[in-house]
């Protein structure tokens, strides 16, 4: 939070001090659970927020990958204002210098790398390897998190399931686009699949979301 502020764009919630190994931050509004069940336009745009937070982490000018560890619903709250989604619980976040990994080259470095979906009996699981996703440039692990546990039909919490996004409206269901690309992000079936269903993804909520309001 310190080293990425809120103050210059980043999607953290803003950095107060801290004492010992307590860290106090500004308070943001309601976790993102509390709209689980709000009324459609507001799920589409919070999907859409999310969605290019998984972008903004992964691909920025500083050239830093910041991969989210622990996705969920309580990990995330929206400003009570501007609607804004921030991340709360910055604690599993790993950050990853792109520069330093195109400069040591490590084994496979340039090699794009496909987060694994974990069918999982348990909620907000995510499967990753730290040392890979510190050694690989192109990294879809951001996107994987965000739709598997909070956006899909995979994703459960507090014994809900079909994630944020979960009864659409007849004539998006029907058209059954949002269901194709937010499975194909969250468990793709083509080789790097999911690059192209998040890209697709952000482009289609955005669009919905401009449509509904």
């Amino acid at each position: 939070m310190q080293s990425f502020p809120s103050d210059e764009g980043w999607p953290f919630a803003k950095y107060l001090g801290a004492c010992g190994r307590m860290v106090a931050v500004n308070y943001v509004g309601e976790e993102l659970w509390s709209y689980f069940n709000a009324p459609w336009e507001k799920r589409v745009d919070l999907a859409w927020q999310l969605m290019e937070i998984a972008e903004q982490l992964t691909n920025n000018d500083f050239e830093f990958a910041l991969y989210l560890l622990d996705v969920s619903f309580d990990n995330f709250a929206v400003g009570p204002r501007d609607g804004k989604v921030i991340i709360v619980d910055a604690e599993n976040v790993l950050v990853a210098d792109k520069r330093l990994i195109r400069q040591n080259k490590p084994e496979n470095w340039d090699v794009w790398y496909e987060s694994k979906f974990d069918d999982c009996d348990k909620e907000a699981c995510l499967s990753f390897s730290k040392e890979i996703l510190c050694a690989r440039v192109t990294v879809d692990h951001n996107y994987y998190a965000i739709c598997q546990n909070l956006l899909s039909r995979h994703a459960t919490w507090r014994g809900t399931s079909g994630g944020l996004l979960h009864d659409p409206p007849a004539e998006i269901a029907k058209e059954g686009r949002l269901e194709a690309l937010l499975d194909e992000c969250a468990n793709p079936k083509k080789r790097y699949g999911r690059f192209q269903a998040a890209k697709e993804l952000r482009e289609y909520l955005a669009q919905l979301s401009n449509n509904v309001r």
